[in-house]
């Protein structure tokens, strides 16, 4: 997918039958570029998690991954040179809300485990249900400002993955690290530069969390701002 193509993104949902396509093309361990979309390989073959678009290749089924819904696809599609994500990772996912990005996650470490913390009641049943398709999603209602809550039910692990629309997004991301990251570890921390401060530059939002990260020990790799798909959200990885 190139830099034109991912500008110019269009995602069809809802309904459609399985498209055949000739080629996927990885472009991360997990993910592929299938036709003009970006897409993972189906862990449940024929269910569809968010309306989805399903894509046949070679005998496999993939799902079309949506920038405009998934803020770590948009940060594929904007130029993310790294994704330390990998078949046996263990991953945190805090903020998983009803599990999109979640499932895609699902979809790349299938070996591994998804533990998905959220704290909205409302929306959980919906991270309940994927759960019960996908062997690898770990569904956990709690505060993720709380992380001694549910540090019972976790283990090290080698990603931390956070989405969550609170003003201390980094402090929310150093302590759940400091719980449940390994050593070597990564992070990603999707920043929403309007929960953070609604009179700030989204770009100063963005390196001050990046700089409240680095006070915190962390390394930052890279900072990617999520436009077209993302409006005021950036995403850091390190």
């Amino acid at each position: 997918i190139g830099a034109q193509e991912a500008q110019d993104y269009k995602e069809t949902e809802g309904g459609e039958e399985e498209m055949e396509e000739e080629a996927a093309v990885e472009r991360f361990p997990g993910v592929y570029a299938v036709g003009d979309r970006l897409a993972t390989r189906n862990l449940v073959p024929g269910v569809r998690v968010y309306g989805e678009r399903l894509l046949a290749v070679a005998g496999f089924e993939y799902r079309a991954w949506n920038p405009r819904r998934s803020k770590l696809a948009a940060a594929i599609l904007c130029g993310l040179k790294e994704l330390p994500l990998r078949e046996e990772s263990k991953v945190l996912y805090l903020g998983a809300a009803s599990g999109t990005t979640a499932s895609h996650i699902s979809d790349i470490a299938t070996r591994g485990v998804v533990y998905c913390v959220e704290f909205s009641p409302r929306v959980f049943p919906s991270l309940l249900a994927l759960a019960e398709l996908r062997h690898n999603i770990i569904p956990i209602l709690a505060d993720a400002r709380q992380p001694r809550q549910y540090a019972p039910l976790l283990e090290e692990c080698d990603l931390v993955y956070q989405d969550v629309a609170q003003p201390e997004q980094a402090a929310i991301l150093l302590e759940n690290a400091r719980y449940f990251l390994k050593p070597e570890g990564f992070f990603m921390l999707a920043v929403k530069a309007r929960s953070v401060d609604i009179a700030m530059a989204p770009k100063d939002v963005y390196s001050q969390e990046a700089q409240r990260l680095r006070d915190g020990g962390m390394e930052i790799r890279e900072l990617l701002q999520l436009e077209p798909y993302e409006k005021d959200h950036a995403m850091v990885l390190g």
